[in-house]
């Protein structure tokens, strides 16, 4: 990847619409275009970040035992009639009727589409449990989209759908997926605090929305501030150990953190004063247990032991995977721009060329990216005829984690400089040494 040849279409001056930094800095560094309200096309440097968290959700949710699937955008209204929420829902439902007069709709969610998938082909408890999942566009049509991908009427979701026997199955299934959202957000170097949500249209009683501290959330929030000291870490968690998994949501949870839809000022005021903390917060995440809300209504049906036919227990969860870039941003910036954190990174480094057309200099560099692309890390490469400045601006703008500065000065005593986009500290070594440095950053992720 080489700036001279790649489409990095950054700007200069920050577009007068965008009043938050996640969106200010997504246009400025060429990663969105906007083509309609609440709409955006993906640039290449914004669908890389973005395919990196789609894959991180992927891992976690396959490392969890869960079986990924996709189902179409469009969906049928008459499994939403089935279920009784097609005129419920709102304005927020995109509504569609195609050539042959059938009302279809652009799906915001999919629990009526994945019950008909299950109904259709499971029938017994010997099935069970089972969670199947997608990352896939919906639609919601905003009355006011705002604040970038944070706010959007398309957005890429994952959303997964458990199916269990028993109250108890499917409450252990919504204790599995804490532990997976937990450590989804932990490798992309967030920390996301579930909290006590309301369930709004999906229902169901049981619910945690799970949200990262940031000025520009959307949502106030009241929470113990002990609850930040808690970190999933490298913990070896058994998905299937009912007893562990309780055990985490026991202890991420037990905490006071509520959103202001179920804050209680009561149970607030027992949190010791110094420890209480009110701020704003970007939901990522939410997991849900409904029961039998669509299984019942919709036919969902399986034989248990005794020969009975029962309505299967249901939940869903999910992740918002193109609002997580605005959410990163939010929590990862400075006035120079975006930093990224290692593991979502467009590129794990940047290599930036003093004086291009330099015989040595350009040698260097080319070794340098062979190097690195040789370890499966693919490096930017600004091969660009661009002044210095300029180039050190485009670098912190995009937030790189790592640059490698090469210029005649320093290899003529067999360095290059290494600096860190989050630190802002540079140190010399040989260029051997730097991407040796920098590989072993890369080696845990």
């Amino acid at each position: 990847m080489r700036l001279s040849r790649y489409f990095l279409p950054v700007l200069k001056e920050t577009p007068s619409d965008a009043t938050i930094a996640s969106h200010r800095l997504m246009l400025r560094a060429g990663m969105i275009r906007q083509q309609s309200a609440g709409i955006y096309s993906w640039l290449p440097l914004g669908y890389r970040v973005l395919k990196n968290i789609e894959r991180i959700v992927h891992e976690e949710q396959q490392r969890a035992g869960h079986i990924p699937m996709l189902m179409p955008t469009l969906q049928s209204a008459d499994l939403w009639r089935e279920s009784g929420r097609y005129d419920d829902y709102g304005e927020e439902m995109l509504r569609i009727t195609d050539r042959q007069g059938r009302d279809m709709l652009y799906g915001p969610t999919n629990e009526e589409m994945i019950t008909d998938v299950f109904r259709s082909h499971v029938g017994s408890y010997k099935d069970l449990p089972m969670t199947l999942y997608q990352i896939q566009w919906k639609f919601r049509d905003e009355v006011r989209p705002r604040f970038g991908v944070m706010r959007g009427r398309e957005f890429l979701m994952k959303d997964g759908y458990t199916f269990d026997l028993t109250v108890e199955d499917g409450l252990h299934s919504y204790n599995r997926h804490l532990v997976s959202y937990l450590r989804t957000y932990e490798r992309m170097g967030l920390q996301a605090i579930p909290m006590r949500a309301d369930s709004g249209p999906i229902g169901g009683d049981d619910t945690h929305e799970f949200l990262v501290l940031a000025e520009t959330g959307e949502s106030e929030v009241f929470y113990d501030s002990a609850v930040t000291d808690i970190k999933l870490g490298q913990r070896d968690i058994a998905y299937d150990d009912v007893d562990q998994c309780r055990a985490v949501m026991e202890e991420f949870t037990s905490r006071y953190a509520r959103t202001d839809e179920t804050h209680d000022a009561d149970l607030f005021a027992q949190v010791p004063e110094d420890r209480r903390r009110v701020a704003r917060g970007i939901e990522v995440g939410q997991i849900f247990f409904f029961g039998t809300k669509y299984s019942e209504s919709m036919g969902a049906l399986v034989v248990n032991d005794k020969g009975e036919r029962v309505p299967v227990q249901m939940g869903s969860h999910g992740i918002g995977v193109s609002r997580l870039l605005g959410a990163l941003i939010e929590a990862n910036h400075d006035e120079k721009g975006i930093i990224w954190p290692e593991g979502v990174t467009p590129f794990p480094v940047g290599i930036v060329n003093l004086k291009q057309g330099d015989a040595e200099a350009d040698a260097a560099c080319d070794a340098l990216y062979k190097s690195f692309s040789a370890l499966g890390l693919e490096p930017l490469y600004d091969d660009r005829k661009e002044r210095a400045g300029g180039k050190f601006a485009t670098m912190d703008l995009i937030g790189l984690p790592w640059r490698i500065t090469v210029g005649p000065r320093g290899l003529k005593n067999g360095v290059v400089e290494v600096t860190s986009r989050r630190s802002g500290e540079s140190e010399e070594m040989t260029p051997e040494l730097a991407v040796e440095t920098i590989a072993k950053r890369y080696a845990t992720l």
